[in-house]
């Protein structure tokens, strides 16, 4: 073959992969999927290999694992003085040397609120609406991001995490009521929007606490929240506040999830209260701490690690530490879910 011939052929090698059609990984969609989360596969069909033995022993990958803390006093209101010392860190009882200490985090925040837009909220959504508005005005700085999701029947996520008040503004505008309630979607699916976000991760739900048509349970919800470290709070809408019709199964299930994620869950039955926990809302997460350690332990018979962080009873910066109130993720996942 001669040289001319050559030189075509190593072109055509060349050019060859261009002309094929991509095969590439499709890159995972900006908005959450809204008619159901993905189901995950049965324990039994995530391997094949008959070899594979079921583990006893959980193991943990020494890494730095953070806890935004929150601290109030008496009143309720948040103390932002606290020092590295005044803390005591303990996983599964056991004590942990705190490795950074952070107070007031400048950590950028990324913000779900989610907004109940079921028939049972219809009367109070221009309020809510209104109320997550002046929130996002005065939380949100230009490192922040904030994603608006509205749920019924379905979970729409109506923006992308933006600091862009006024594309939020028009997402609100948007919100249009549907029917049933997928609470539990949207706790899941909220979670996994934050799962990837860097720094302080929270979501708040504006809801009456009912849950008619979620494809996940109250545990897969908890479980996703805990993995991605959100912390939740929950402003729980009680129009009548003896109603017979509430639905105080959701009110317990939102109270134990904001109270496990180191968040927080208030009852507001007009534009009052509603102000007002957005303003506790803002106020905590501006003054907050990070406290971040690495595990002492290994390995254990649970996948979940139990966290408990506890004021220094020998603390000189209060005359009396127990008045003091520190919320916290209750614990983490060293495995993640299947």
């Amino acid at each position: 073959m001669n040289a001319p011939s050559l030189a075509l052929l190593a072109l055509a090698c060349a050019l060859l992969p261009a002309l094929l059609p991509a095969q590439s990984t499709v890159p995972r969609p900006g908005n959450v999927q809204t008619q159901k989360p993905v189901p995950r596969p049965p324990d039994a069909q995530a391997s094949n290999s008959s070899d594979e033995q079921p583990n006893t022993t959980f193991r943990v990958n020494v890494k730095l694992v953070n806890v935004f803390t929150t601290v109030t006093d008496a009143s309720g209101a948040p103390v932002s003085t606290l020092k590295q010392d005044d803390f005591q860190v303990f996983e599964d009882g056991k004590p942990q040397q705190i490795a950074v200490f952070h107070r007031e985090s400048e950590l950028p925040l990324s913000i779900v609120v989610a907004i109940d837009t079921s028939l049972s909220t219809r009367g109070d959504q221009k309020l809510e609406l209104e109320s997550a508005r002046r929130f996002a005005h005065a939380i949100l700085r230009p490192i922040d991001g904030l994603s608006l999701f509205q749920f019924s029947e379905i979970v729409d996520q109506l923006t992308p995490f933006t600091a862009d008040v006024r594309q939020i503004d028009r997402a609100i505008n948007r919100v249009h009521s549907g029917s049933a309630t997928a609470l539990y979607d949207t706790l899941y699916l909220g979670s996994d929007a934050l799962m990837e976000r860097r720094g302080r991760k929270v979501m708040v739900v504006i809801t009456d606490g009912g849950d008619t048509v979620s494809k996940v349970n109250y545990q897969e919800a908890i479980r996703e929240a805990q993995q991605a470290e959100v912390i939740l709070y929950s402003i729980i809408i009680v129009p009548i506040e003896n109603s017979a019709g509430r639905d105080t199964g959701g009110e317990h299930a939102l109270i134990t999830l904001s109270r496990d994620t180191g968040g927080k869950y208030f009852y507001a039955s007009g534009i009052q209260q509603l102000d007002a926990a957005f303003r506790q809302i803002s106020d905590e997460l501006r003054t907050q701490y990070l406290i971040a350690y690495y595990p002492t332990t290994r390995v254990s018979d649970s996948d979940f690690r139990r966290i408990d962080i506890k004021i220094n009873p020998a603390t000189k910066d209060y005359s009396d530490p127990a008045g003091l109130i520190v919320r916290h993720r209750t614990g983490y996942y060293t495995m993640p879910s299947k």
